[in-house]
Parts: structure tokens; sequence; C-alpha cells
């Protein structure tokens, strides 16, 4: 906290979540996929078909220090986005005793990008399917259910720079590095 000012607030939503989150009644939907494959647009239109709850991760009591977090070594940033999870789950649990949520990335997406981050080389060298590193954390709130959303690389290209946003770190290196994007 001293280094970095912000971990301090996220540390203290963090403490102010129940320690094993239950669901409430409504299902609890999450979409992934990387950026411009589709989320936005279909996490909305799910969420108004069901009269449901829209929540992202990371969510939006800490997502204004993403980019803080962003710059700051692995670790550091694996951590905000762990913490990001278990206070989405704190959310997700309110919101389904009301409604449908619907959650555009979860854990996956933080997961995945660890995983593809911690291992060199090609595909081949991921952890095999039964490794511990797939496995749901036992204190996070499941899904009911979890859609992947993939588009054509090439119309994910265009459709990123129609958007015309600048590149974030994550999405540079997947457009550099094939094996990266692979992992």
């Amino acid at each position: 906290a001293e280094r970095i000012p912000e971990a301090e607030a996220v540390l203290d939503l963090l403490e102010k979540c129940p320690e094993h989150q239950r669901k409430g009644g409504f299902p609890v939907i999450v979409f992934e996929g990387l950026d411009a494959t589709g989320k936005t647009t279909v996490t909305q239109a799910v969420k108004d078909t069901l009269n449901g709850v829209l929540l992202r991760s990371p969510p939006a009591c800490i997502s204004q220090w993403r980019t803080v977090f962003d710059d700051e070594p692995t670790l550091i940033k694996r951590a905000f986005y762990a913490a990001g999870n278990y206070i989405l789950a704190s959310e997700i649990a309110k919101a389904s005793t009301q409604a449908p949520v619907i959650i555009d990335r979860y854990w996956h997406s933080t997961a995945a990008y660890t995983i593809a981050t911690e291992t060199s080389g090609k595909v081949q060298d991921l952890p095999p399917a039964q490794d511990e590193v797939y496995q749901w954390p036992e204190d996070l709130l499941k899904p009911d259910l979890v859609l992947l959303l993939t588009v054509d690389p090439e119309e994910r290209v265009r459709r990123l720079q129609h958007r015309g946003l600048e590149k974030t770190k994550e999405e540079a290196e997947l457009e550099a590095n094939s094996l990266f994007r692979q992992r």
C-alpha cells in the first residue's frame, strides 16, 4: 500500500466480502472471450432478454484502478485480478438473489492469462488437462454456465481497428505473439 496507494482500497473491499459466498436462486451465466469477440453485445442482449443484472470483471468498484495495476509486475497485477474475482463473487451472490446474473469475464480469463504467461514454449507444453491449475478455487462462487465466444482472428483484428481504441498490453501481445494467443 505504501508503493501502490490503491492497493489499500482494494484490500479493504476484499476484507468486506463474506468468506464463502452463496449463490441466490437465479442463474449465473459467464461469457468469456478475447476482446472484440462480441461479449459486450451478447451480454447486453442476454441481460435484456432475461431481465437480468450485468456484471463485469474487474468489478466496477475497482475497475478505475485497472491501468495502475496493469503497469505493475506480474504478481501484483495477478493479485489485483484475483482480488477482483472475489469481490465480483460477492456482488454475484447478492445480485443472484434478485435476478439472473450475466457476467462479462470472470475467473476463467484470469486463469487463462496466468497459465499463458507462466508457460513458455508451445501449446503442448501447457499443464495436462487434469492439472490443479485448471481446478476451480474451492472458495470462489461458481457460475451455472460458462460460454466462450470466439471469432475468426482477422475479423477480431478488424473489429479492434474499427473501435479505434488504444491497444492494451495484453492485446498487443496477443497480436504480436501467435504462440501466446494459442496458449
